[in-house]
């Protein structure tokens, strides 16, 4: 009987066993070295975003240190077993990548136990895992990264257990793509080797798709995001209502005019000679009454500073005011009273909800500021300090501010602003751009600000006009052009401060207003700002394609009549687009 040769493969099958058995005791430990940190800060993630990354970092670090030793050994080991298999260890690669993908959805143990069961192949993939994983940079954990934190975790992007309220049978797994989206989010240079894909072939795909009836009017544009190279248009310079991707533009102008780490500062000051006390707004709509702030601005802790103030100069009994002449003009906005928009006024508390809701449509109190401020009396009556009825005023330059809380930096407030579409935020940030630039805070003026903001970062700006900072105005006019260009130059290395525009980006089928949308293979890997208003519909952002190449895309459509068949036409042009290996 012929004994058939064994392949190179099968002869090396037990050197890729000792090693993976010799690099499997070390990962085990790193794993539960880095578990208890990291679901400490899974735990704490709505604590300051800053103390979160603190907390994180030195234990990521140590498990680092711990196992980069074993997996470099490991590695050395294995090369030469990689030399012997070659070129099977191609076909290995491939066969083990489905098996790790299968693991990553059931626990990080089993995703470590089938890296260092494939041995070569897998260790490689173990390291690029690594990789991705951060950086936990100096401003706190971004979206995408603490999404990842949970997936390691075994949470479900904050939506609970599976089965557990909030989270449908039909949700997508755990994090099927936290990767893919990670490497979308770091260097685009990473990107550039995968084939763009090709014109042709995108006209081909997105043509039929673009073309359905439901959108009525339609225009799109789909750029490199590594090369800035225009892909796919049609209609990309046209100017179209575009909703709320209107708070894409306005995040760009925010960061670029007063920068990532820029703060909201909420104070109060004390009149000379008087017994009064002035609540200053510093035009922060997230300061929050709540006894958890959350990592908010504390208007509790505002109080108790305040009241302790108070006391060294023997006051113990003063009139409150409150001064909101941070802003000016109008404070209603053009559509009027409406629940997904407070006032715009610059001192109100958890945006001027009576509940305790932190998104979407509830009617609001009738005036913030004088809300905030019977909260803020209540506070410091707790604290002993009695107050005369509140009423408007206007603190003097000679005021001697008592004590400050701050809003957590402009970074936090743009991501909090593009996952959950928060109007208030987006017309905040539309004033204190217009404030940051001199020109008058307003409605016309924060239009101009932001105008003007954009231009100087040579964005194209034909056609385009902008009435205010959420997108609510139907006279709001952006292109395709336009909003891809805003995501590009967000992942442009030369631009950094801008990168919260990115990570803001709700995640398809996860966060945000995407959290319902996407449970095909899509999910996890489009990230994108959605915009609906009755007969506009509209959805920008990012995409990482089948050949890891990001795309930025912006699809509008205007003259809809089915709200639900446009957004489900979108959908499936942003999911070919995830789908698509057009290189």
């Amino acid at each position: 009987m012929i004994v058939p040769e064994p392949r190179p493969w099968q002869a090396a099958r037990p050197r890729l066993k000792q090693v993976a058995d010799a690099v499997r005791p070390r990962l085990g430990k790193a794993v539960e070295r880095v578990r208890p940190p990291l679901a400490k800060a899974v735990g704490t993630v709505r604590s300051p975003l800053a103390k979160a990354a603190g907390t994180v970092r030195p234990p990521l670090a140590r498990a680092a240190a711990a196992v980069r030793p074993g997996l470099a050994r490991a590695a050395d080991a294995a090369k030469p077993v990689a030399r012997a298999v070659s070129p099977h260890a191609v076909k290995l690669g491939k066969a083990v990548r489905p098996r790790l993908a299968k693991a990553a959805e059931v626990s990080p143990r089993r995703t470590l136990r089938y890296t260092a069961g494939a041995a070569g192949a897998g260790l490689a993939l173990a390291v690029g895992a690594a990789t991705v994983a951060g950086p936990w940079d100096s401003s706190g954990q971004r979206t995408a990264e603490r999404e990842r934190a949970v997936a390691l975790s075994g949470a479900d992007h904050g939506r609970g257990p599976a089965g557990s309220a909030g989270t449908s049978p039909q949700a997508p797994k755990p994090a099927p793509s936290a990767l893919s989206v990670l490497a979308g989010l770091g260097s685009t240079s990473g990107t550039a080797k995968a084939p763009a894909p090709a014109t042709g072939a995108l006209t081909a795909l997105l043509g039929p798709l673009l073309s359905d009836p439901a959108l009525v009017r339609r225009t799109a544009s789909v750029v490199d995001v590594s090369t800035g190279k225009v892909l796919y248009g049609s209609g990309a310079g046209t100017a179209l209502t575009p909703a709320s991707t209107t708070k894409i533009a306005t995040a760009v102008a925010a960061l670029s005019a007063m920068g990532p780490d820029h703060r909201l500062v909420t104070r109060a000051a004390l009149e000379p000679d008087t017994r009064e006390l002035v609540l200053v707004g510093g035009g922060d709509p997230t300061l929050t009454a709540r006894a958890d702030p959350q990592g908010w601005a504390d208007l509790r802790a505002l109080a108790k500073s305040t009241a302790t103030a108070l006391k060294k100069r023997g006051l113990t009994d003063v009139t409150l005011s409150y001064d909101t002449t941070l802003y000016a003009g109008s404070d209603l906005h053009p559509i009027g009273k409406n629940g997904n928009l407070a006032r715009v006024v610059a001192l109100m508390a958890d945006e001027g909800r009576p509940d305790d809701s932190t998104r979407g449509d509830v009617e609001r109190v009738p005036d913030p500021a004088a809300d905030a401020t019977t909260k803020f009396a209540a506070f410091l009556e707790t604290e002993g300090i009695r107050t005369k009825a509140p009423g408007p005023s206007k603190a003097t330059s000679r005021a001697q501010t008592l004590a400050t809380v701050s809003s957590p930096p402009l970074s936090t407030l743009v991501e909090r602003m593009l996952t959950n579409s928060d109007n208030d935020i987006a017309e905040a940030l539309a004033r204190h751009t217009a404030l940051a630039t001199g020109v008058r805070p307003d409605f016309a003026g924060a239009g101009q600000a932001i105008t003007a903001r954009l231009t100087e970062l040579k964005l194209p700006m034909a056609g385009v006009s902008i009435k205010d900072g959420s997108g609510l105005d139907r006279n709001d006019r952006l292109t395709p052009a336009l909003l891809t260009s805003l995501l590009v130059a967000s992942a442009n290395p030369a631009h950094p401060g801008l990168r919260p525009v990115l990570t803001g980006l709700p995640v398809a089928g996860f966060t945000g207003t995407l959290s319902t949308r996407y449970t095909n293979a899509a999910a996890g890997v489009v990230r994108a700002k959605t915009g609906t208003l009755t007969g506009v519909n509209a959805l920008a952002g990012t995409v990482v394609d089948r050949e890891g190449r990001q795309l930025a895309f912006a699809f509008l459509a205007s003259g809809t009549t089915s709200p639900d068949a446009a957004q489900a036409a979108l959908d499936r042009a942003a999911s070919a687009l995830a789908a698509c290996g057009c290189g």
